[in-house]
């Protein structure tokens, strides 16, 4: 279970939790990704329909409903599930602080749902550290870090970090950072190579070698309710998407990068 997080908008978590999703369940895993921002988008890309009667991981979290009553089932890629979000999560940070064991409640729903029929589990985390974010970090194992290859690409990320260790050091030991993916990645200037060789410095082993490139197919994909995995298979971005998935299947089952 990988919740995918950084604080810091527009570095790719979004399409990378949908693609590396999408690119899991192409290479036969069972893969469900759990919406966890209210701005929904990982649901949309995923060709969730929203409605406003909707059942949402917001149900789970504030109305105990159950995990295997949510998932929904992604059009055109079989072995690949969602628990949608919709609006009401924006609501969901303050009407959780009122709530017995807030910090616990996604950890919770998991606990009493039978994940062991899947292989991943992705949680899209909101770019914010606030209780939604936590609740991902409590539930999940491990933590999957998507930087910009741009300037200003660490800032911000000294305070993830520091979350991190505060969650597991007071609600789940267990906690680590176990896959960094470079996303924008634009080979054609000088900063995007001295960016990712900074965070290899500082990362090391934990960063894949796969670097996402800037693609105007990424982009596009979520507008026509896909990821780029069925929007344009042959794209530069779904053929890294692709690579950076088997490289993350490949780590699980030799333990690198744990």
């Amino acid at each position: 279970m990988l919740s995918v997080a950084n604080q810091k908008g527009g570095v790719g978590k979004t399409t990378t939790t949908v693609n590396l999703a999408a690119s899991l369940a192409m290479h036969g895993n069972r893969v469900l990704v759990v919406d966890l921002d209210p701005q929904g988008n990982a649901s949309t890309a995923l060709g969730i329909e929203k409605e406003e009667t909707s059942r949402s991981i917001y149900h789970c979290l504030v109305e105990d409903a159950e995990i295997r009553d949510l998932a929904q089932s992604v059009p055109d890629i079989p072995n690949l599930w969602c628990v949608p979000a919709t609006i009401d999560l924006a609501g969901a940070e303050i009407e959780l602080v009122s709530l017995v064991a807030r910090e616990s409640r996604l950890k919770r729903a998991f606990s009493a749902f039978d994940s062991s029929e899947l292989d991943y589990i992705l949680v899209d985390c909101p770019p914010s550290l606030g209780l939604l974010t936590v609740n991902a970090m409590v539930a999940c194992d491990e933590v999957l870090i998507p930087i910009q290859c741009e300037y200003y690409a660490l800032e911000g990320l000294g305070q993830l970090l520091r979350n991190v260790e505060l969650v597991k050091s007071h609600l789940n030991p267990s906690l680590e950072i176990s896959t960094i993916v470079l996303t924008m990645y634009d080979g054609r200037t000088r900063l995007a190579s001295q960016v990712a060789d900074e965070v290899r410095q500082h990362f090391g082993d934990l960063v894949l070698k796969t670097l996402v490139p800037r693609s105007v197919r990424v982009s596009e994909a979520p507008s026509y309710g896909q990821s780029v995995m069925t929007y344009d298979p042959g794209s530069t971005g779904a053929v890294a998407y692709m690579e950076a998935a088997r490289e993350m299947a490949h780590r699980a089952k030799t333990g690198v990068g744990n």
